[in-house]
Protein backbone atom coordinates (compact mmCIF):
# COMPACT_ATOMS: atom_id res chain seq x y z
CA UNK A 1 0.00 0.00 0.00
CA UNK A 2 1.55 3.10 -0.78
CA UNK A 3 -0.07 6.39 0.16
CA UNK A 4 0.48 10.03 -1.36
CA UNK A 5 2.87 12.07 1.02
CA UNK A 6 4.02 9.15 2.40
CA UNK A 7 8.39 8.92 2.38
CA UNK A 8 8.08 5.09 1.70
CA UNK A 9 11.31 3.85 4.27
CA UNK A 10 11.15 -0.12 3.37
CA UNK A 11 11.57 0.19 -0.26
CA UNK A 12 15.29 -1.32 -0.82
CA UNK A 13 14.39 -3.86 2.15
CA UNK A 14 11.06 -5.34 -0.35
CA UNK A 15 13.48 -4.89 -3.16
CA UNK A 16 15.95 -7.24 -1.38
CA UNK A 17 12.95 -9.05 -0.70
CA UNK A 18 11.65 -9.15 -3.81
CA UNK A 19 14.91 -10.42 -5.35
CA UNK A 20 15.04 -13.16 -2.93
CA UNK A 21 11.81 -14.85 -3.80
CA UNK A 22 12.84 -14.77 -7.53
CA UNK A 23 15.56 -16.47 -6.69
CA UNK A 24 13.88 -18.54 -4.08
CA UNK A 25 11.34 -19.67 -6.85
CA UNK A 26 13.72 -20.41 -9.51
CA UNK A 27 15.65 -22.79 -7.16
CA UNK A 28 12.93 -24.52 -6.23
CA UNK A 29 11.12 -25.12 -9.39
CA UNK A 30 14.39 -26.26 -11.36
CA UNK A 31 15.17 -28.40 -7.99
CA UNK A 32 11.07 -29.75 -8.95
CA UNK A 33 11.72 -30.09 -12.84
CA UNK A 34 15.05 -32.11 -11.78
CA UNK A 35 13.28 -34.44 -9.88
CA UNK A 36 10.05 -34.95 -10.53
CA UNK A 37 9.35 -33.64 -14.38
CA UNK A 38 12.67 -34.72 -15.96
CA UNK A 39 12.62 -38.35 -15.07
CA UNK A 40 9.78 -39.96 -16.30
CA UNK A 41 11.53 -38.72 -20.39
CA UNK A 42 13.74 -41.52 -19.58
CA UNK A 43 11.12 -44.10 -18.40
CA UNK A 44 9.69 -47.21 -20.63
CA UNK A 45 6.23 -45.41 -20.85
CA UNK A 46 7.20 -40.96 -20.63
CA UNK A 47 3.36 -40.69 -22.29
CA UNK A 48 1.40 -42.63 -19.41
CA UNK A 49 3.66 -41.16 -16.65
CA UNK A 50 2.76 -37.37 -17.86
CA UNK A 51 -0.74 -38.60 -17.95
CA UNK A 52 -1.10 -39.45 -14.80
CA UNK A 53 0.29 -36.46 -13.37
CA UNK A 54 -2.27 -34.47 -15.70
CA UNK A 55 -4.99 -36.63 -14.08
CA UNK A 56 -3.23 -36.00 -10.70
CA UNK A 57 -3.23 -31.94 -10.91
CA UNK A 58 -6.79 -31.93 -12.29
CA UNK A 59 -7.65 -33.31 -9.00
CA UNK A 60 -5.69 -31.85 -6.43
CA UNK A 61 -5.74 -27.68 -8.11
CA UNK A 62 -9.67 -27.51 -8.45
CA UNK A 63 -9.94 -28.88 -4.57
CA UNK A 64 -7.64 -26.62 -3.28
CA UNK A 65 -9.21 -23.34 -5.04
CA UNK A 66 -12.54 -24.04 -3.25
CA UNK A 67 -10.24 -24.56 -0.01
CA UNK A 68 -9.02 -21.26 -0.21
CA UNK A 69 -12.06 -19.52 0.45
CA UNK A 70 -11.94 -20.77 3.95
CA UNK A 71 -9.01 -18.67 5.07
CA UNK A 72 -10.37 -15.62 3.19
CA UNK A 73 -13.43 -15.99 4.58
CA UNK A 74 -12.05 -15.82 7.78
CA UNK A 75 -9.57 -12.73 6.95
CA UNK A 76 -13.00 -10.70 6.40
CA UNK A 77 -11.93 -7.58 8.38
CA UNK A 78 -8.85 -6.62 6.94
CA UNK A 79 -8.60 -9.20 3.73
CA UNK A 80 -4.24 -9.66 3.28
CA UNK A 81 -3.90 -8.16 -0.96
CA UNK A 82 -4.20 -10.45 -3.37
CA UNK A 83 -0.43 -10.40 -4.65
CA UNK A 84 0.30 -11.65 -1.51
CA UNK A 85 -1.73 -14.55 -0.92
CA UNK A 86 -0.17 -15.59 -4.01
CA UNK A 87 3.45 -14.97 -3.97
CA UNK A 88 3.05 -17.33 -0.53
CA UNK A 89 1.08 -19.76 -2.15
CA UNK A 90 3.39 -19.91 -5.28
CA UNK A 91 6.18 -20.36 -2.99
CA UNK A 92 4.77 -22.86 -1.34
CA UNK A 93 4.24 -24.89 -4.74
CA UNK A 94 7.73 -24.32 -6.54
CA UNK A 95 10.42 -23.18 -3.81
CA UNK A 96 9.12 -25.54 -0.86
CA UNK A 97 8.13 -28.47 -2.94
CA UNK A 98 11.18 -28.31 -4.85
CA UNK A 99 13.48 -27.82 -2.03
CA UNK A 100 11.64 -30.46 0.14
CA UNK A 101 12.01 -32.99 -2.59
CA UNK A 102 15.29 -33.00 -2.82
CA UNK A 103 16.43 -32.77 0.42
CA UNK A 104 13.50 -35.97 1.27
CA UNK A 105 14.39 -37.84 -1.93
CA UNK A 106 18.03 -38.04 -0.18
CA UNK A 107 17.35 -38.73 3.63
CA UNK A 108 15.20 -41.22 1.99
CA UNK A 109 17.99 -43.06 0.42
CA UNK A 110 19.93 -42.29 3.22
CA UNK A 111 17.57 -43.44 6.25
CA UNK A 112 14.97 -45.13 4.48
CA UNK A 113 11.39 -43.85 3.34
CA UNK A 114 9.63 -43.71 7.16
CA UNK A 115 12.72 -42.77 8.72
CA UNK A 116 12.78 -39.77 6.03
CA UNK A 117 8.87 -39.09 6.55
CA UNK A 118 9.11 -38.75 10.69
CA UNK A 119 12.38 -37.18 11.12
CA UNK A 120 13.41 -35.10 7.48
CA UNK A 121 10.24 -34.11 6.18
CA UNK A 122 8.25 -32.52 9.26
CA UNK A 123 11.68 -30.41 9.38
CA UNK A 124 12.21 -29.29 5.54
CA UNK A 125 8.85 -28.86 5.04
CA UNK A 126 7.85 -26.82 7.73
CA UNK A 127 11.17 -24.82 7.41
CA UNK A 128 10.92 -24.05 3.64
CA UNK A 129 7.08 -23.38 4.28
CA UNK A 130 8.06 -21.31 6.95
CA UNK A 131 10.46 -18.73 5.05
CA UNK A 132 7.60 -17.19 2.88
CA UNK A 133 5.45 -16.10 6.48
CA UNK A 134 9.17 -15.12 7.48
CA UNK A 135 9.13 -13.17 4.38
CA UNK A 136 6.01 -11.32 4.55
CA UNK A 137 6.92 -10.85 8.48
CA UNK A 138 10.19 -9.00 7.71
CA UNK A 139 10.13 -7.62 4.37
CA UNK A 140 6.40 -7.20 3.80
CA UNK A 141 5.79 -5.61 7.11
CA UNK A 142 3.52 -3.47 7.15
CA UNK A 143 1.42 -6.59 5.51
CA UNK A 144 1.44 -8.25 8.60
CA UNK A 145 -0.53 -7.20 11.49
CA UNK A 146 -0.48 -9.75 13.71
CA UNK A 147 -1.54 -13.51 14.88
CA UNK A 148 -4.45 -13.74 12.08
CA UNK A 149 -2.52 -13.03 8.88
CA UNK A 150 0.19 -15.21 10.48
CA UNK A 151 -2.28 -18.20 10.17
CA UNK A 152 -3.61 -16.72 6.87
CA UNK A 153 -0.07 -16.56 5.34
CA UNK A 154 0.68 -19.94 6.53
CA UNK A 155 -2.54 -21.19 5.31
CA UNK A 156 -2.17 -20.43 1.53
CA UNK A 157 1.69 -21.37 1.52
CA UNK A 158 1.11 -24.62 2.94
CA UNK A 159 -2.46 -25.19 0.41
CA UNK A 160 0.34 -24.38 -2.13
CA UNK A 161 2.59 -27.20 -1.26
CA UNK A 162 -0.02 -29.41 -0.59
CA UNK A 163 -1.38 -29.10 -4.14
CA UNK A 164 1.84 -30.12 -5.62
CA UNK A 165 2.67 -32.51 -3.32
CA UNK A 166 -0.92 -34.16 -3.86
CA UNK A 167 0.06 -34.32 -7.85
CA UNK A 168 3.17 -36.39 -6.83
CA UNK A 169 1.23 -38.87 -4.66
CA UNK A 170 -1.70 -39.08 -6.99
CA UNK A 171 0.43 -39.77 -10.14
CA UNK A 172 1.91 -42.37 -8.05
CA UNK A 173 -1.13 -44.05 -7.21
CA UNK A 174 -2.65 -43.45 -10.48
CA UNK A 175 0.26 -45.76 -11.90
CA UNK A 176 -0.68 -48.47 -9.49
CA UNK A 177 -4.33 -48.62 -9.98
CA UNK A 178 -7.81 -46.47 -10.22
CA UNK A 179 -8.89 -47.97 -6.71
CA UNK A 180 -5.37 -46.84 -5.35
CA UNK A 181 -6.12 -43.60 -6.31
CA UNK A 182 -9.68 -42.84 -5.43
CA UNK A 183 -8.56 -44.05 -1.57
CA UNK A 184 -5.78 -41.66 -1.51
CA UNK A 185 -7.76 -38.63 -3.02
CA UNK A 186 -10.66 -39.10 -0.45
CA UNK A 187 -8.00 -39.78 1.91
CA UNK A 188 -6.13 -36.53 1.51
CA UNK A 189 -8.34 -34.49 -0.66
CA UNK A 190 -11.48 -34.89 0.89
CA UNK A 191 -10.66 -36.22 4.60
CA UNK A 192 -7.40 -34.51 5.54
CA UNK A 193 -6.63 -31.88 3.55
CA UNK A 194 -5.96 -28.95 6.06
CA UNK A 195 -3.00 -31.00 7.48
CA UNK A 196 -0.33 -28.90 6.11
CA UNK A 197 -2.38 -25.53 7.02
CA UNK A 198 -2.40 -26.76 10.38
CA UNK A 199 1.07 -27.52 10.98
CA UNK A 200 2.46 -24.70 9.25
CA UNK A 201 -0.30 -22.25 10.87
CA UNK A 202 1.72 -23.08 14.11
CA UNK A 203 4.98 -21.10 12.68
CA UNK A 204 2.52 -18.29 11.32
CA UNK A 205 0.99 -18.02 15.06
CA UNK A 206 4.78 -17.15 16.36
CA UNK A 207 5.23 -14.83 13.50
CA UNK A 208 2.04 -13.15 14.64
CA UNK A 209 2.88 -13.32 18.25
CA UNK A 210 6.35 -11.56 17.34
CA UNK A 211 4.60 -8.91 15.49
CA UNK A 212 2.24 -7.87 18.31
CA UNK A 213 4.04 -8.21 21.21
CA UNK A 214 6.31 -5.52 22.85
CA UNK A 215 8.66 -8.26 24.84
CA UNK A 216 12.50 -8.52 23.04
CA UNK A 217 12.15 -12.00 24.74
CA UNK A 218 9.04 -13.01 22.67
CA UNK A 219 8.93 -11.30 19.51
CA UNK A 220 12.49 -13.19 19.13
CA UNK A 221 11.50 -16.64 20.54
CA UNK A 222 7.86 -17.13 19.48
CA UNK A 223 8.76 -17.59 15.84
CA UNK A 224 11.09 -20.54 16.79
CA UNK A 225 8.74 -21.62 19.09
CA UNK A 226 5.87 -21.93 16.83
CA UNK A 227 8.38 -23.55 14.58
CA UNK A 228 9.02 -26.17 16.90
CA UNK A 229 5.02 -26.94 17.64
CA UNK A 230 4.86 -27.05 13.36
CA UNK A 231 7.42 -29.93 13.57
CA UNK A 232 6.37 -31.73 16.28
CA UNK A 233 2.64 -32.01 14.93
CA UNK A 234 4.36 -32.80 11.45
CA UNK A 235 6.09 -35.82 13.57
CA UNK A 236 3.26 -37.09 15.20
CA UNK A 237 0.92 -36.80 12.09
CA UNK A 238 3.34 -38.59 9.86
CA UNK A 239 4.72 -40.99 12.52
CA UNK A 240 1.43 -41.97 13.44
CA UNK A 241 1.01 -42.83 9.28
CA UNK A 242 4.20 -45.25 9.75
CA UNK A 243 2.98 -46.46 12.94
CA UNK A 244 -0.13 -47.89 11.59
CA UNK A 245 1.62 -49.54 8.72
CA UNK A 246 3.85 -51.24 11.32
CA UNK A 247 1.32 -52.40 13.28
CA UNK A 248 -1.66 -53.44 10.73
CA UNK A 249 -3.87 -51.10 11.87
CA UNK A 250 -5.84 -49.21 9.34
CA UNK A 251 -4.34 -45.80 8.68
CA UNK A 252 -7.77 -43.99 9.53
CA UNK A 253 -8.35 -45.73 12.99
CA UNK A 254 -5.59 -43.84 13.86
CA UNK A 255 -5.63 -40.27 11.96
CA UNK A 256 -9.17 -39.69 11.92
CA UNK A 257 -9.47 -39.30 16.19
CA UNK A 258 -6.35 -37.41 15.81
CA UNK A 259 -7.14 -34.47 12.76
CA UNK A 260 -10.74 -34.53 14.84
CA UNK A 261 -8.73 -32.93 17.88
CA UNK A 262 -6.26 -31.12 16.05
CA UNK A 263 -8.62 -29.84 13.58
CA UNK A 264 -11.54 -28.67 16.53
CA UNK A 265 -8.42 -27.01 18.17
CA UNK A 266 -7.68 -25.00 15.83
CA UNK A 267 -11.00 -23.52 14.51
CA UNK A 268 -12.02 -22.47 17.85
CA UNK A 269 -8.62 -20.77 18.07
CA UNK A 270 -9.05 -19.18 15.28
CA UNK A 271 -12.74 -17.82 15.78
CA UNK A 272 -11.82 -16.52 18.87
CA UNK A 273 -8.84 -14.70 17.18
CA UNK A 274 -10.58 -13.45 13.88
CA UNK A 275 -13.25 -11.75 16.37
CA UNK A 276 -10.41 -10.31 18.65
CA UNK A 277 -9.25 -8.24 15.72
CA UNK A 278 -12.80 -7.14 15.29
CA UNK A 279 -12.70 -5.92 18.94
CA UNK A 280 -9.12 -3.99 18.45
CA UNK A 281 -10.52 -2.23 14.86
CA UNK A 282 -13.81 -1.62 16.76
CA UNK A 283 -12.11 0.13 19.45
CA UNK A 284 -9.56 2.35 17.48
CA UNK A 285 -11.97 3.68 15.21
CA UNK A 286 -14.27 4.92 18.57
CA UNK A 287 -12.48 8.29 18.51
CA UNK A 288 -12.07 8.52 14.46
CA UNK A 289 -16.05 9.14 14.88
CA UNK A 290 -15.54 11.98 17.06
CA UNK A 291 -13.09 13.46 15.05
CA UNK A 292 -15.09 13.48 12.24
CA UNK A 293 -13.15 11.26 9.85
CA UNK A 294 -15.62 8.40 9.73
CA UNK A 295 -19.28 8.26 9.13
CA UNK A 296 -21.72 6.11 11.94
CA UNK A 297 -22.47 3.70 8.15
CA UNK A 298 -18.07 3.31 7.79
CA UNK A 299 -17.61 2.41 11.39
CA UNK A 300 -20.38 0.35 10.95
CA UNK A 301 -19.46 -1.66 7.76
CA UNK A 302 -15.77 -1.72 9.05
CA UNK A 303 -16.71 -3.45 12.29
CA UNK A 304 -18.82 -5.93 10.74
CA UNK A 305 -18.08 -9.57 10.33
CA UNK A 306 -19.26 -9.27 6.38
CA UNK A 307 -18.99 -5.20 5.85
CA UNK A 308 -16.62 -5.77 3.31
CA UNK A 309 -18.53 -7.38 1.32
CA UNK A 310 -21.61 -5.85 2.24
CA UNK A 311 -19.94 -2.52 0.55
CA UNK A 312 -19.30 -4.77 -2.61
CA UNK A 313 -22.60 -4.33 -3.56
CA UNK A 314 -24.67 -1.69 -5.23
CA UNK A 315 -23.32 1.48 -6.99
CA UNK A 316 -19.64 2.64 -6.24
CA UNK A 317 -19.44 -0.56 -4.92
CA UNK A 318 -15.41 -0.79 -5.51
CA UNK A 319 -14.49 2.30 -4.26
CA UNK A 320 -17.15 1.67 -0.99
CA UNK A 321 -14.47 -1.37 -0.43
CA UNK A 322 -11.57 0.63 -1.11
CA UNK A 323 -12.71 2.99 1.58
CA UNK A 324 -14.01 0.09 4.19
CA UNK A 325 -10.02 -1.05 3.39
CA UNK A 326 -8.73 2.00 4.17
CA UNK A 327 -10.86 2.57 7.31
CA UNK A 328 -9.86 -1.04 8.92
CA UNK A 329 -6.04 0.34 8.01
CA UNK A 330 -6.52 3.28 9.90
CA UNK A 331 -7.67 1.28 12.65
CA UNK A 332 -4.70 -1.38 12.67
CA UNK A 333 -1.95 1.60 11.73
CA UNK A 334 -3.15 3.25 15.28
CA UNK A 335 -3.05 -0.17 17.03
CA UNK A 336 0.30 -0.80 15.84
CA UNK A 337 1.32 2.85 16.60
CA UNK A 338 -0.31 2.50 20.50
CA UNK A 339 2.22 -0.82 20.68
CA UNK A 340 5.30 0.68 19.53
CA UNK A 341 5.01 3.66 21.71
CA UNK A 342 4.91 1.01 25.17
CA UNK A 343 7.74 -0.31 24.00
CA UNK A 344 9.93 2.09 23.10
CA UNK A 345 10.01 0.74 18.87
CA UNK A 346 9.99 2.52 15.96
CA UNK A 347 7.25 1.61 13.47
CA UNK A 348 6.05 3.63 9.82
CA UNK A 349 2.41 2.93 11.46
CA UNK A 350 2.97 6.20 12.71
CA UNK A 351 3.51 7.71 8.92
CA UNK A 352 0.04 6.18 7.79
CA UNK A 353 -2.54 7.36 10.23
CA UNK A 354 -2.78 11.39 8.96
CA UNK A 355 -2.48 10.26 5.05
CA UNK A 356 -5.21 7.42 5.86
CA UNK A 357 -7.38 9.44 7.12
CA UNK A 358 -7.07 11.53 3.76
CA UNK A 359 -7.25 8.55 1.61
CA UNK A 360 -10.49 7.85 3.50
CA UNK A 361 -12.01 11.45 2.81
CA UNK A 362 -11.05 11.37 -0.50
CA UNK A 363 -12.43 7.88 -1.21
CA UNK A 364 -15.82 9.30 0.12
CA UNK A 365 -15.77 12.14 -2.00
CA UNK A 366 -15.85 10.02 -4.78
CA UNK A 367 -19.52 8.65 -3.89
CA UNK A 368 -22.14 10.71 -5.06
CA UNK A 369 -24.71 11.36 -1.87
CA UNK A 370 -22.31 9.49 0.22
CA UNK A 371 -23.19 10.46 4.27
CA UNK A 372 -20.68 13.24 5.79
CA UNK A 373 -19.54 12.73 8.84
CA UNK A 374 -20.68 14.74 12.00
CA UNK A 375 -19.24 17.87 12.51
CA UNK A 376 -17.48 16.69 15.68
CA UNK A 377 -13.99 18.22 16.47
CA UNK A 378 -12.99 17.70 13.48
CA UNK A 379 -12.29 21.40 11.84
CA UNK A 380 -9.85 21.17 15.26
CA UNK A 381 -7.75 19.07 13.30
CA UNK A 382 -5.88 17.51 16.08
CA UNK A 383 -2.85 15.80 15.64
CA UNK A 384 -3.67 11.63 16.44
CA UNK A 385 -3.03 10.07 19.43
CA UNK A 386 0.58 9.24 18.61
CA UNK A 387 1.79 12.17 17.22
CA UNK A 388 4.84 11.63 19.83
CA UNK A 389 6.62 9.21 18.21
CA UNK A 390 9.93 7.28 19.94
CA UNK A 391 12.97 7.30 18.41
CA UNK A 392 15.44 4.53 17.03
CA UNK A 393 16.79 2.22 20.08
Amino acid sequence: MVLPGVIDPERSRRSLGLLLYVVGILLGASLFMAVFLVPPLFAPDPLSRYAAMAMAAALAFPAVVVYMTVPRLLDRYDPEPAWALTMVFVWGALAACGVSGVVNTLAATVMGENASAVLSAPVVEEFMKGLAIAGMFYFWRREFDGVVDGIIYATFVALGFAAVENVVYYARAARQSGDALTGLFILRGLVTPWAHPLFTSMTGIGFGVSRESTRPLLRWGAPLLGYAAAVFLHFVWNGSSVFSTAVNVPLVVILLPLWFLFVVAFLVMVVVLVQRRGRIIRQYLEDELVLGTITREEFELTTSAFGIYRARRGPYGAVRQQLVRATARLALSKWHAGRAMKGAMRTVSFDFIAPLRDQIRALRAQIPGAPQPAPGIAGMRLPHPYAQRPGPR
